[in-house]
């Protein structure tokens, strides 16, 4: 086994996983200490070291809001669950997984971007131990990077300082760690030229943004996108927002430092770590990715409709209880204005379909309700898929019963234990069916990283369902639910409407 391992920088020692066919190097820096004047800079180079560097334990993760046990929030209860793990503005780090026992294997790998709305999250986090994947013949790399305002704050003299990267420190993070794969992963036997990258939520977004970024050409070869994909629909209903320009948030960033009781960007590098991370939690206006047109040179959204990204496979879904958005109306009225407005000559027929004249205001509104992401990604695979580009996405809706005392349904973020294949890390009481739907889905992800199909045989010997592609003649995917199983159902006629005139208002 590779337990020992020369990277750029100097050598590097892991230990065994769980199975000791698999070796885990955790805490690896790719990237030099984003402190004191490298603060609100690009990623600089790490400085190489003497010796042997002992990759055994997880580094500090970034700065952001301290975690408060909370037994009435749904995250704290699934893997937010360690209020003293160490914090530290020193934080790019990445960890490797690898079942390699020599370096000329050339592995497919995979690397993984958390979540977290780019204001919180860590490679720590339990449901992202990458032994299982690794199982299946995959180098797994988790990479760290920077959070909130110290990975997306922006302000005019970090503009004029470095006008060439003034902006997304954090996707230039997650961009500093693919490169570093690129150059370093083949001596973790790792092939540089199959590399996949995914994640989920707000790393699921941040793969959207890499996959419409000028910047990251032959980094890659696929992409998975776990409901990271948001789409506006019906007006006031709360959206992550990745169109922010890079002008409005020099404006925020001001601001923001008017809040810290500094004028200038040398004195804000001199304040303490922690007092930042305080008011800007304090501040209460989350700092996000800005179109800055060097990284971000467009709305990724509408880049990905308009096929201005990297022609990449895809793998891409949600969960079917997260995220719904429902007109903001209070009455029959308010409803058939907004119809009005949204729909024009079709508005008749939006009413129709959500039966507007049928029960009370509340079940109409209910009737209404579409679930964002699942939105989102049918505009973006029917785009897709009216090209003639040879680049398939593959469709997948989570819907398994999820068990314990808060019923909480398909919540976000919840199909991670699944895919990771850790239920065994997670406090719910999941039994047989869920391990065996967890095994299945992790072996469409491990095919899938491996080859940009995820179909294949199941570790038992047998064929798993097979899954087609999405395309506007075959608009289906894969169901996981009690079983995986690729459904052959067409979309609902209120979503068939919906992405319909999304289409014609673009026209």
């Amino acid at each position: 086994m590779l337990r020992v391992v020369r990277v750029e920088n100097g050598i590097v020692r892991g230990l065994p996983a769980a199975d000791p066919r698999i070796t885990s190097f955790k805490g690896i820096p790719f990237a030099a200490p984003p402190v004191g004047e490298n603060r609100w800079r690009a990623p600089q180079p790490a400085k190489d070291w003497n010796g042997v560097f002992n990759a055994l334990e997880f580094a500090p993760i970034s700065m952001q809001e301290k975690t408060v046990i909370d037994v009435n929030n749904i995250y704290t209860r699934e893997w937010m669950v360690d209020p003293e793990i160490p914090m530290d503005e020193d934080c790019l780090y990445l960890n490797v997984w690898t079942p390699a026992k020599s370096t000329d294997e050339k592995l497919p790998v995979y690397v993984w971007f958390f979540g977290g709305g780019f204001q919180v999250g860590h490679t720590a986090e339990m449901e992202f131990d990458g032994e299982r994947i690794a199982r299946r013949g995959i180098v797994v790399v988790t990479v760290n990077y920077r959070l909130n305002a110290f990975g997306f704050l922006c302000h005019p003299e970090i503009t004029s300082e470095s006008p060439e990267a003034p902006a997304n420190f954090g996707l230039l993070d997650q961009q500093a760690g693919l490169r570093w794969v690129k150059r370093n992963i083949a001596a973790f036997g790792g092939d540089p030229d199959n590399i996949t990258i995914g994640g989920q939520s707000a790393g699921g977004g941040s793969v959207l943004l890499h996959l419409t970024s000028p910047k990251n050409k032959e980094l890659f070869q696929r992409a998975i996108i776990l409901s990271g994909v948001f789409a506006p629909l019906y007006p006031n209903n709360r959206l992550p927002r990745l169109n922010i320009s890079l002008n409005e948030a020099e404006q925020e960033g001001v601001k923001f430092f008017e809040s810290l009781g500094v004028s200038s960007l040398s004195e804000a590098r001199k304040l303490d770590a922690e007092y930042i991370r305080d008011k800007a939690v304090e501040y209460n206006n989350p700092f996000w990715p800005v179109m800055d047109d060097i990284f971000v040179v467009g709305d990724p959204f509408k880049l990905f409709l308009e096929n201005k990204r990297l022609m990449v496979p895809v793998f891409l879904g949600h969960t079917s209880n997260e995220f719904f958005s429902v007109p903001d109306v209070s009455n029959y009225e308010e409803l058939r204005n907004m119809a009005a407005k949204l729909f024009g000559d079709s508005a008749d027929e939006f009413l129709a379909l959500c039966e507007a004249q049928s029960g009370s205001i509340e079940d109409v509104l209910k009737r209404a309700s579409v679930n964002t992401i699942e939105y989102a990604i049918r505009i973006i695979a029917q785009a897709n898929s009216d090209t003639d580009a040879n680049t398939p996405l593959f469709y997948y809706n989570f819907d398994a019963e999820i068990p314990g005392w808060d019923n909480p349904g398909t919540f976000h973020s919840v199909d991670l234990w699944f895919f990771f294949e850790t239920l065994a890390k997670c406090w719910r009481p999941f039994v047989g069916k869920h391990y065996d739907l967890s095994r299945q889905m992790c072996n469409y992800w491990a095919n899938f990283i491996r080859s940009g199909d995820p179909n294949g045989t199941d570790s038992t010997g047998e064929e798993m369902p097979h899954w087609e592609p999405y395309t506007v003649d075959s608009p289906y995917g894969m169901v996981f639910g009690d079983k995986a199983e690729f459904i052959r159902k067409q979309p609902s006629d209120l979503m068939k409407f919906l992405v319909g005139e999304y289409f014609k208002k673009r026209c």
